[in-house]
């Protein structure tokens, strides 16, 4: 099998982090690329849902939370990903599952390395990795947590 480009979806949780491990031993065997996935919340769709939407606070919150997500990206890189090739990070915006499968499909990613459980931020894990299981060929490396 071949393994070039490695998938590692975070919500900067817990449990989340208990899958680095195996994807730095992955892509230092293979020398893989890795591309860390962080989706932000669709404020404006959360509002909507709740019938107060305010474009203005929608924005400042996906401000705030890029922000947060760069800061805590660029901690992991560089605490965890020293010895790795190469890696790059993602931070989209919408539903968990299907910004995975974009990712996979746009990336060319050969191997998705997550998880198994655990709902500590706003999307369950389980969820995804089932949703991923279903609609993709792409292998999965579910890490037990």
């Amino acid at each position: 099998m071949k393994v070039e480009r490695i998938l590692w979806p975070t919500d900067f949780s817990e449990n989340a982090a208990k899958a680095l491990p195996v994807v730095t031993s992955l892509a230092q065997r293979y020398g893989a690329e890795i591309h860390i996935l962080y989706v932000m919340k669709d404020y404006p769709a959360i509002g909507a849902a709740y019938g107060d939407y305010d474009p203005e606070e929608a924005e400042k919150m996906q401000v705030m939370e890029r922000e947060m997500a760069e800061k805590r990206l660029d901690q992991i890189c560089t605490s965890f990903l020293n010895e790795c090739p190469l890696y790059i990070r993602h931070i989209d915006v919408g539903d968990p599952g299907k910004v995975m499968l974009q990712k996979i499909h746009s990336e060319e990613i050969d191997l998705v390395v997550m998880v198994s459980a655990g709902k500590e931020s706003h999307f369950d894990f389980a969820d995804v990795m089932n949703h991923l299981l279903k609609c993709t060929t792409t292998p999965l490396v579910a890490v037990p947590v």
